[in-house]
């Protein structure tokens, strides 16, 4: 596997094996959450499991929505909102690209977007736009399109706004959506500066866009991209950013995702996008084996990663 190809890889298994990694251990405090040592996908023996059902190497809604979003890049050729919408729609009732077909994990503004698209309104308006709608739901699934993504840096933001207007409507969750997409394309190159470039690449592109204004102030007020305190690990999507960019001092993919998931909280989702930069910086051969073989929905992962490695 050449490097590109190895983090592109990385990148798709760096997102679905944190997330699972940090499935057992979701909403439980960091004080709560085992030595780093013992964070696997199996806790240690008698540890309360958040979702006690739930088999070890399962990935939740993150990981789901982050394949319902890839395989409509890919079937479309383009971003599609409707389709994406729809995607979104079987995964919840159905459960298409949930492992085994089971949806246990869903957040409350990701429930009621879908539950407006479900009612009759477009896929570009059913997010919800109000300040307290700002989750991290559209954030933890759109790696994918910087995997798929061949267009400029500003079609890269666009579309990153895009994609989160289905589910999180928010300037703020469009805004970090778009910072994290083109921090993970500068890793894709090999940017030692990949944060920072990503940042003065964004400012360069926002203020172009309709309702510029909006975005910039979110970017510099909010989100506060030179601003390198300590994430954590919480749901809120700003902190969720700034939570990954945290834990991305460690050395090595299995290191950032354990100290993801020792962060606390929204364990699962802190680390699939931390995971999802990690595996790209570091390439697929940095996720363990162990984790990557007894990732479960293999059958559900490995077509989509097929067809998008084929694509390059």
């Amino acid at each position: 596997m050449n490097d590109q190809h190895s983090k592109i890889a990385g990148g798709f298994y760096g997102l679905l094996v944190g997330d699972a990694l940090g499935v057992p251990y979701e909403f439980k405090p960091a004080d709560e959450i085992p030595p780093r040592a013992q964070i696997e996908f199996a806790p240690p023996s008698g540890y309360p499991r958040t979702y006690a059902h739930v088999p070890s190497g399962t990935w939740s809604d993150d990981g789901a929505q982050a394949l319902a979003l890839l395989d409509s890049l890919l079937t479309r050729g383009k971003l599609d909102l409707e389709d994406l919408a729809q995607r979104l729609v079987n995964w919840q009732i159905d459960g298409f690209y949930a492992v085994g077909g089971k949806v246990f994990d869903i957040g409350i503004t990701t429930s009621a977007a879908i539950g407006n698209y479900r009612a009759g309104q477009k896929a570009e308006d059913a997010g919800l736009r109000d300040v307290n709608s700002n989750g991290n739901g559209s954030l933890m699934r759109v790696l994918p399109l910087v995997l798929w993504h061949r267009g400029t840096d500003g079609e890269l933001v666009r579309d990153a706004m895009a994609q989160s207007l289905v589910t999180h409507g928010h300037a703020r969750s469009q805004v970090c959506c778009a910072l994290y997409c083109l921090w993970a394309r500068r890793l894709l190159e090999n940017d030692p500066a990949a944060w920072e470039n990503a940042t003065a690449i964004l400012r360069d592109v926002i203020v172009f866009l309709p309702d510029g204004e909006a975005f910039e102030e979110e970017l510099e007020f909010q989100i506060r991209p030179d601003d390198f305190a300590a994430g954590h690990g919480s749901g809120y999507v700003v902190d969720a950013l700034r939570s990954a960019l945290w834990v991305m001092r460690e050395e090595g993919y299995e290191n950032v995702v354990k100290a993801a998931v020792a962060l606390g909280s929204d364990t699962d989702t802190t680390a699939c996008i931390a995971g999802g930069v990690a595996g790209i910086r570091d390439g697929l051969e940095a996720i363990p084996a162990r984790w990557r073989e007894n990732l479960r929905g293999q059958e559900i992962a490995s077509p989509l990663l097929e067809r998008l490695l084929d694509r390059i």
